[in-house]
């Protein structure tokens, strides 16, 4: 049976923490090794702003950059460890919901995206970086 994107989106939320902004800022300012991941694609990344320290890697783009059997040139070095902690995040969270279940079912372990995205994590009145 065919699903729109918000039916994915829930299955999502089903199989991957949200946490809030709050809980990401204090999981980043615990350890500094955890990778944020703007999965919005490069035309519309930073729209609301981007998160400081935050990478931009496409959701299309995600699985191939993740995938350890690809070859190198594909891949991005940062995703290699498929224990460090990895928040995603996008404009509104739906996408980061997607983004955070695809890095879970290729073996990431300490995945969450942040409830709402970049736009919740504004309005709670963290620091945002303009392109």
């Amino acid at each position: 049976m065919a699903k729109t994107f918000m039916q994915m989106v829930a299955k999502a939320r089903e199989n991957v923490p949200a946490v809030s902004s709050q809980e990401a800022r204090a999981k980043i300012d615990a350890n500094p090794n955890t990778l944020v991941i703007d999965v919005q694609d490069a035309a519309d990344a930073g729209a609301c702003g981007l998160i400081p320290s935050s990478v931009n890697i496409s959701l299309g783009m995600l699985p191939i950059r993740a995938d350890l059997e690809l070859p190198e040139h594909l891949r991005d070095a940062r995703l290699a460890d498929r224990n460090r902690p990895v928040i995603i995040t996008c404009g509104a969270g739906g996408q980061a919901a997607l983004g955070a279940y695809i890095l879970k079912q290729m073996g990431f372990t300490d995945v969450a995206f942040i409830d709402g995205g970049t736009a919740a994590w504004k309005e709670a009145g963290f620091q945002v970086e303009s392109l």
